[in-house]
């Protein structure tokens, strides 16, 4: 009897895991709950939909790890990463996507398949038998997370999440807004003018911050401890950290120049990103929120251009399960207690929809791999992928784990480059370099 490779979750880790093994020739059902049940951030039943930012960051793949990590998904022929291509916006050197026809036609290709079949339904166990990939991302549902940390013993597999508004393009005030990328990055028109950026000057950016702070935000249950990943922090936290911190983090105003007024240097600027194909949504930038409501729209008004935004969508928070990785996974994504059943995706303990991709294409080919009787070696730890296993299932501190973005700081050094700016565009394009022959080599050597 032909072994089949359950996954849970058809999120970005599901879909791509199940079409690395599909692809390798072995039988796949995707359990997905959705849209017989629904989650806080989901609006449709599609696969891999993007429930945050449309970006998948940075598409440099010299002198960027995620960029590097696109590349390198790109190599393995990953699904979501050809179809990221396939509906890219201009976002100067971001890899941003129409996200509605995105998630629509990741959708469509897995149906299609002939090795895959899609059942809606809630999984609320842990399987005991069989070959499994666990892939139910930031929401994994209640049942299903209890029976996870119930049998991991912890009691806390969570942080909290938050995700930005989106606002009507026809809202926006363009005498006072401008369009232009930083520095006027991309090769094209279009993506040197992928950012809609609204100023502000350091009164309008004090009282901002003033009516930030004092706004309205969402309560935690009791019970429940707030911690929050670094790379996606709430506006409002980040402005409790610091009344500067905005503007030297998503709201930092250089590289650009405002056409309306030239020889005004603005304080700090709030960007907007396109988010979908037609212009008529675009998402701001680094604004996730927990404000409530109410107060979110008056606090959001007070940008200048904004004053008569109509929101597609305001922000919000939400739970996001993730596991102790480096005590519970083996180098090859399986549970330890149960090596029947694998990992994949943020609960993992990587972050961002790239990341979550990755590790799911290769819980794919390492269990499809498994279940062909031809298993493979982990990837080497100089490609993007081997340093990114390698930190969530033992490189990384147990006692202190918490959600990473890939980053060059999980390669191993590369000996003999100087230090200093010049210094670090050597070291990055020399991390790249070897990291493609790595992946390559790991690829060609990899069971077809």
């Amino acid at each position: 009897m032909t072994q089949v490779l359950n996954i849970i979750g058809g999120g970005m880790a599901g879909s791509e895991a199940a079409w690395q093994a599909a692809n390798m020739g072995v039988q796949v059902i995707i359990h997905e709950m959705r849209p017989r049940v629904a989650t806080f951030a989901h609006r449709t039943g599609d696969l891999a939909e993007m429930v945050c930012s449309n970006s998948f960051r940075s598409d440099d793949d010299e002198q960027n790890a995620v960029g590097l990590l696109h590349w390198e998904m790109r190599a393995a022929n990953g699904l979501i990463m050809q179809t990221a291509d396939k509906h890219r916006l201009p976002a100067g050197g971001a890899l941003a996507v129409d996200r509605d026809p995105f998630a629509a036609s990741v959708t469509e290709a897995l149906r299609a398949h002939p090795n895959i079949t899609v059942q809606d339904a809630e999984i609320t166990e842990i399987p005991k038998d069989g070959s499994w990939i666990i892939a139910t991302g930031p929401l994994t549902s209640a049942g299903l997370g209890q029976a996870i940390a119930t049998e991991t013993g912890a009691d806390a597999l969570a942080f909290f999440d938050a995700i930005a508004p989106i606002i009507h393009h026809d809202s926006i005030d363009m005498s006072r807004a401008w369009m232009q990328s930083r520095y006027d990055k991309g090769e094209t028109e279009a993506e040197r003018t992928a950012y809609l950026n609204c100023p502000m000057d350091r009164e309008t950016y004090d009282a901002f911050i003033d009516a930030l702070l004092a706004a309205d935000k969402t309560e935690f249950h009791e019970g429940e401890t707030a911690g929050y990943f670094d790379g996606c922090l709430p506006i409002e936290v980040m402005a409790e950290r610091g009344r500067e911190t905005l503007r030297h983090g998503p709201m930092k105003p250089v590289g650009l120049t405002n056409p309306h007024q030239p020889d005004i240097k603005p304080w700090a600027v709030v960007q907007l990103r396109r988010d979908n194909a037609l212009g008529t949504l675009y998402n701001i930038v680094g604004f996730q929120t927990k404000m409530k409501y109410g107060a979110q729209a008056d606090v959001l008004r007070m940008i200048p251009g904004l004053e008569n935004a109509r929101f597609a969508r305001l922000g919000g928070i939400h739970r996001n399960t993730f596991l102790n990785s480096p005590t519970l996974l083996d180098d090859q994504m399986r549970w330890r207690k149960h090596p029947h059943v694998r990992f994949a995706g943020q609960i993992t303990g990587v972050e961002g929809y790239v990341e979550s991709a990755a590790m799911g294409l290769l819980a794919g080919r390492l269990a499809a791999s498994e279940i062909l009787g031809q298993p493979m070696k982990t990837p080497p730890q100089d490609s993007a992928m081997g340093a990114l296993i390698h930190h969530i299932t033992g490189g990384a501190e147990a006692k202190t784990f918490q959600p990473m973005n890939v980053n060059f700081g999980l390669f191993r050094p590369v000996e003999g480059l100087k230090g200093g700016r010049r210094g670090r565009t050597d070291r990055y394009k020399a991390y790249t370099d070897r990291a493609k022959s790595a992946w390559q080599e790991w690829l060609t050597g990899a069971p077809a």
